[in-house]
């Protein structure tokens, strides 16, 4: 089982957390309606997203085996075999269509087209290689942070603000820069095709750039949203978050996997958390 819990990422789940963003800061998670429709989005996201890994892994297994860190994973290793893999990736897929039965009909549509190109995306960026083309492999990284808002948006019907929009773009591009700064820093031009491409002082200047760029739009929006001053307090609690996980990304021998940094970091979390609080005590109270 263990294997099967580190193969399908579940500590990744985190990420799909995304698609309650819209009805949260819409003020709207006390509407009981659209919890079941957040749910199954966000169950299928998970399964979804599971069934991703799995095939990207099967995909560069032969690669995998090379790499002095991921040759560690269930599929590289030989834990899992190729089929046992290419089975429970296709049952994932089927339970995610299975799931979206519980989605309002009038709303499901729009919703599983966000999901499909997801799906679709994820192909282009894993088994068509687009992963190998620097910025471009970026970017569709970036893309499944977005659409995973637009899925919340479309499951409740609430919209979000462009600022915060563009808070989740610049913040999920200076999460994977980081990322990828610190592959190339542990393991250099080897782990990656697409890491040839790139520089570690590019990847620094590109990584912080989004990072200012991320705390000015949320900035941006505390400014039109709160329309006074008690807002304000969440700016600096969101530099410290940044600064913090920046410190971990440049001081940690690790790859730069945003969940591994920040679920490994109690002082992150924690304010991670004062953050969270903070937010609901002002929208909701």
């Amino acid at each position: 089982m263990k294997k099967w819990i580190k193969e399908l990422r579940i500590s990744h789940y985190l990420k799909n957390c995304l698609i309650f963003l819209p009805a949260f800061f819409g003020g709207a998670l006390d509407a009981g309606e659209i919890w079941r429709n957040l749910f199954a989005g966000f169950l299928c996201f998970c399964l979804g997203s599971s069934s991703v890994y799995l095939m990207n892994d099967i995909k560069d297994v032969e690669k995998d085996r090379a790499h002095p860190k991921k040759c560690k994973r269930p599929i590289a290793s030989g834990e899992i075999g190729i089929g046992q893999a290419w089975m429970v990736a296709g049952v994932l897929l089927v339970l995610c269509i299975v799931l979206s039965i519980l989605i309002d009909t009038e709303v499901r549509l729009l919703a599983m087209t966000v999901f499909a190109l997801y799906l679709f995306v994820n192909v282009l960026y894993s088994l068509v290689g687009l992963k190998k083309i620097p910025l471009f492999d970026v970017a569709l990284l970036v893309s499944g942070f977005v659409l995973r808002v637009l899925m919340g948006s479309m499951l409740t019907g609430n919209a979000i603000s462009e600022w915060l929009y563009l808070v989740v773009i610049s913040g999920a591009f200076y999460l994977a820069f980081g990322k990828r700064r610190n592959e190339l820093k542990v393991v250099g031009n080897g782990g990656r095709d697409v890491l040839s491409g790139y520089t570690e002082q590019f990847l620094d200047k590109a990584m912080y750039t989004c990072m200012t760029m991320a705390n000015v739009f949320f900035a941006l929006w505390c400014i039109q949203f709160g329309k006074g001053h008690k807002y304000i307090i969440l700016v600096p609690i969101l530099m410290l978050i940044c600064f913090k996980y920046s410190m971990n990304v440049e001081q940690d021998e690790n790859d730069g996997d945003p969940m591994s940094v920040i679920l490994q970091d109690k002082v992150l979390i924690c304010l991670g958390v004062v953050f969270l609080l903070l937010i609901i005590g002002l929208l909701y109270w």
